[in-house]
């Protein structure tokens, strides 16, 4: 299936996401509906489920294959990826797992989404001094923002692949190479992205990105990938039978990990969830990567100026294509954004409402490969 399928044939696309059928749902920044193929997984599955072991209807060979297809959606080996569930989850598994000295400090960004600044603050607590980057515009972080505010003593460097108010994505290789050449280490927060742009995982050490979103999976089935070569310096933060080698399940004298990932799986998989999550992984790898990226910045394109012909301000409108999402935030003098998403979602039109730290507040639009310009143009109509 292309999306030029998709869009040319209205019957394929109401019956592959079944949302448009009754609404135009541009709120994919926030939680998205499964398409159908994902539900069907996740309910064969789960039927299944009332006629024996759970755990067996999903052999080990099936999460391996899954391990495989979330390793190539981010350009990274299977034994670098992790299941542990929800983006917070996994921020703070890296946090928490990681060895820091007295004086060392790790940079971050105080007006990111809070599971990546929470986690980090947390370890104040353990003598680490955390640093918040100063940027000259709400989320528009520039590879000269970074490098130009680390230091000798700085151990983590811990971002997101693109923000969440301002739609502005991350030059992440650029980023990435510069930080390794100093030996600091670089935690993505990549759950903006992964679904939607091309994410590369080589260029970092640690990236999360939970699945319901973009990548239009179930909630709580996140990917963790963990660089290979510093997987031996970031030990488990948690224990359990799965990622400590216990064979016959007989507890040993010593702790000794498992091989890759599963290292950081304590315990029994969210196998439903992973099952999900193959499905929406398969459906994204059938479109491909590059070509919804294509398509939301096709439609970021015309979106944009139309909106600015209507009176509202576009945050990061000229950002150039290397870093514009398709996560569009507007407000315009003498419109309740709050007032005015309860109008659209009146008229089946899902949006979402985020604010800064100065507590303005933004309609935030964010549209999918799956929407069509007819469904902008009504968006527009109502503006």
């Amino acid at each position: 299936m292309t999306i030029q399928e998709l869009h040319s044939n209205e019957a394929l696309r109401r019956h592959e996401f079944p949302v448009a059928n009754t609404r135009v749902f541009l709120g994919h920044a926030g939680v998205s509906p499964v398409p159908r193929r994902v539900a069907e997984a996740m309910a064969h599955y789960s039927l299944n489920s009332t006629l024996g072991d759970r755990e067996t209807l999903e052999p080990l060979q099936q999460i391996r294959q899954i391990r495989a297809l979330a390793a190539g959606l981010i350009s990274a080996q299977p034994e670098e990826i992790a299941f542990v569930g929800p983006t917070s989850l996994a921020l703070s598994h890296v946090a928490s797992g990681l060895t820091f000295r007295k004086g060392d400090n790790i940079l971050v960004y105080f007006d990111d989404y809070p599971s990546n600044v929470y986690p980090w603050m947390a370890l104040a607590e353990k003598g680490v001094q955390v640093r918040f980057l100063n940027t000259r515009e709400l989320g528009r972080i520039r590879t000269i923002d970074v490098t130009g505010q680390v230091d000798e003593q700085t151990r983590l460097v811990a971002l997101s692949s693109c923000h969440f108010v301002s739609g502005f994505r991350l030059d992440i290789r650029a980023i990435g190479e510069q930080l390794r050449k100093r030996g600091i280490l670089f935690c993505l927060d990549a759950i903006q992205t992964v679904g939607a742009f091309p994410t590369p995982a080589d260029c970092v050490d640690f990236l999360a990105a939970d699945s319901h979103k973009w990548m239009l999976g179930p909630c709580a089935a996140g990917i963790l990938y963990v660089r290979k070569e510093v997987q031996d310096r970031f030990r488990p933060p948690i224990y359990g039978w799965n990622n400590i080698k216990c064979p016959d399940y007989v507890a040993q004298e010593s702790l000794v990990p498992q091989d890759g990932g599963r290292r950081y799986e304590p315990g029994t998989e969210n196998i439903i969830g992973l099952v999900g999550l193959r499905a929406a992984m398969e459906l994204l790898r059938d479109v491909g990567i590059d070509n919804i990226a294509a398509e939301l910045l096709r439609q970021r394109t015309w979106l944009v100026p139309a909106l600015q012909a209507r009176g509202y301000t576009v945050l990061q409108a000229e950002a150039p294509s290397a870093h514009a999402s398709s996560l569009i935030s507007i407000y315009k003098d003498g419109v309740d954004p709050v007032e005015l998403h309860a109008k659209l979602l009146k008229e089946n039109v899902v949006t979402l409402v985020r604010a800064d730290r100065s507590g303005k507040q933004y309609l935030r639009i964010s549209p999918h490969f799956y929407n069509t310009d007819a469904e902008l143009h009504r968006l527009l109509e109502l503006l």
